[in-house]
């Protein structure tokens, strides 16, 4: 199952991926939450322990629920969609963790598709920033955009680096995906500048 209207962003923590999707939504695109900072966000509020610094391990497993709710829920929304990360993160969650990758996790992150191109934030010290959900060092931060994109390779998609600039610039980059006339360099012939 292939889904050509699903867009995923991935990267490294305080990389300005939640920013961009918020702004993709103010401007009235189908969106989805961010599952890391929405699961910490519930247990926090519940008083749980699937928390990325207590129980890793079930803190996968909460954050791969909470994407493939996105996913079936993205498949009733109209037009495209833009993704605050995607299934193969959590994976990319466990290698970083170096926790076992559960063999259900993978078989559902080969069945449920993306758009065949994912496109990736690099680590932008500038715009980095830690909080009560985000506790990651700028060291963990950067290892983690490098492992998300050995991850998204190995699911066989291809990664376009989205550049460093205004949300505005983002936004254009992002719009370059779905709408061809665009100069985005995923719709550029070769040889164009």
């Amino acid at each position: 199952m292939a889904a050509d209207g699903f867009f995923v962003l991935t990267g490294g923590p305080g990389s300005g991926k939640t920013t961009l999707i918020n702004a993709l939504k103010s401007r009235g695109f189908s969106t989805t939450d961010e599952a890391g900072r929405g699961v910490i966000r519930e247990e926090l509020q519940n008083g749980g322990e699937a928390l990325p610094w207590v129980n890793p391990a079930d803190f996968a497993e909460r954050m791969f629920e909470w994407e493939l709710r996105s996913f079936r829920l993205a498949e009733r929304m109209d037009g495209p969609v833009f993704f605050d990360r995607g299934l193969p993160d959590t994976i990319g969650y466990l290698k970083l963790e170096g926790l076992p990758v559960p063999s259900s996790m993978e078989e559902e992150a080969w069945r449920l598709r993306y758009n065949r191109q994912v496109v990736i934030a690099p680590p932008w010290k500038d715009i980095y920033g830690r909080d009560e959900e985000r506790r990651q060092s700028w060291d963990v931060a950067v290892r983690t955009w490098e492992i998300m994109a050995e991850t998204y390779q190995a699911f066989d998609y291809q990664l376009l680096e989205l550049p460093r600039g205004s949300v505005d610039d983002r936004i254009n980059f992002m719009l370059g995906l779905i709408e061809p006339d665009r100069q985005h360099p995923a719709n550029r012939q070769q040889g164009e500048r």
